[in-house]
């Protein structure tokens, strides 16, 4: 979830672009005095951290398997030999599918990410349900999501009967449905300063067995839904294959996937890592995987998986029609903000310019990418236009009124970019 300010007084860390300095900035300075006066009293009560099991040694990141699943999951940065053989797959089983007989040409393929934003991932959700009833949002071969675009790209995926779902997430909930606050020398002696098993009892609610039969069967009609988390251990990226987890069988597939989703959305610091189980030659390990923003904030498809298409466009041989849908959740331009000359507060809004200069060039590396792929680019992102300030952390009122600025954006039929916007 992209955000950085540190709300202090609730005991967790949001990440934003839009700074209100002065306020936050002193809730930091008490948060460090009393962490650290409060520290000293729980070191005296023996106080200790969480314990783990043995991280996966190096050398074996990319065979550390969760279900056992030869295509459970993908290690971009160890190569895409097998993300490529997927892709291949998945369109010969959408072929199949829709009943297409050799040498009949793919109909134009449908691609969406979502990106990652906290709060403002209500953008994107409303974005998606008046995209609905405009009557234009199409199905989607590829949907790909991040942190908050995590928790709605299963939704995404499975289509406009799944709109109620999306909606009551980022409409419905409070606070008390997505975390509960911990004392504040959780800083320095738990794993996260809140805790966030309400958030894995939300996404169970919405995550049924139904839905993972939808998702299975989507999958097997050749779609694909994508998920990434961060794993911290051998600090790489993981691209989670949701579909082939569902479509298994696996009797801990339901489970894997709700969390996982909770793990991509695990704000390091703000929440606590999720730890899977995993196993390398039958040796038992644990891996520590966090918010997949902190590698990206948005991903479509690494570009070496397309080399062949890229090599058939130069022949001047045929390649299936695409088109890439990019839903920002946030703004792309830099925001203004008068900087304490302070350690804390600078320290603050320097990583706040990295997430948003990060965000930034997501989408640039994504634009790239689909121009020399020969995919029709489109960019949607909060504009300025939508100045309502985020008063707390996943505050309803604020959401609600994004994903009614969302909502009313696609009903407008309002065009979609077709190139990044020039800082």
């Amino acid at each position: 979830m992209a955000r950085t300010n540190l709300d202090l007084n609730r005991g967790l860390i949001t990440a934003r672009g839009r700074d209100s300095c002065a306020p936050r900035l002193l809730l930091r300075r008490r948060f460090f005095g009393m962490a650290g006066g409060w520290g000293t009293a729980a070191l005296l009560s023996g106080c200790a951290a969480p314990g783990r099991g043995p991280a996966v040694p190096i050398t074996q990141t990319t065979q550390a398997s969760v279900l056992g699943l030869p295509n459970e999951r993908f290690f971009p940065f160890s190569g895409s030999g097998a993300l490529q053989a997927e892709f291949q797959e998945a369109l010969a089983r959408r072929r199949m599918a829709l009943g297409l007989v050799y040498g009949e040409p793919t109909p134009e393929l449908q691609l969406l990410a979502i990106s990652g934003g906290g709060e403002d991932g209500a953008f994107g959700a409303g974005l998606l349900c008046g995209w609905t009833v405009q009557g234009s949002r199409p199905e989607f071969e590829l949907v790909t999501g991040v942190s908050t675009g995590a928790l709605s790209a299963p939704f995404a995926y499975l289509g406009s009967s799944y709109d109620p779902q999306l909606r009551a997430v980022y409409t419905e909930l409070t606070p008390n449905h997505i975390l509960k606050t911990r004392y504040l020398t959780a800083a320095l002696f738990n794993d996260a300063l809140a805790d966030n098993s309400p958030l894995y009892r939300t996404i169970s609610r919405f995550l049924t067995p139904e839905m993972l039969a939808a998702m299975a069967q989507a999958y097997r009609d050749g779609r694909l839904l994508f998920i990434g988390s961060t794993d911290l251990d051998a600090q790489q990226p993981v691209i989670w294959n949701v579909g082939a987890i569902a479509a298994s069988g696996h009797p801990r597939a339901l489970d894997t996937i709700r969390r996982l989703l909770l793990a991509s959305a695990a704000i390091p610091a703000a929440f606590p890592p999720t730890m899977f189980d995993v196993t390398v030659d039958g040796k038992a390990y644990q891996e520590m995987d966090v918010d997949g923003g902190a590698f990206v904030q948005t991903f479509l498809y690494p570009r070496s998986v397309t080399a062949q298409r890229r090599i058939r466009m130069a022949n001047g041989q045929p390649v299936p029609p695409a088109v890439a849908y990019i839903i920002r959740n946030g703004q792309l331009a830099p925001e203004w903000a008068s900087v304490d000359r302070q350690t804390l507060d600078i320290a603050s809004r320097a990583i706040s310019t990295m997430i948003t200069a990060s965000g930034y060039n997501d989408i640039i590396r994504i634009y790239n990418t689909t121009q020399k792929d020969g995919v029709d680019f489109n960019l949607a992102y909060i504009g300025s236009d939508f100045n309502m300030k985020l008063p707390a952390p996943f505050d309803p009122g604020y959401m609600r009124a994004l994903f009614n600025y969302g909502y009313q954006r696609a009903l407008q039929n309002n065009e979609w970019s077709k190139t990044p916007p020039i800082w």
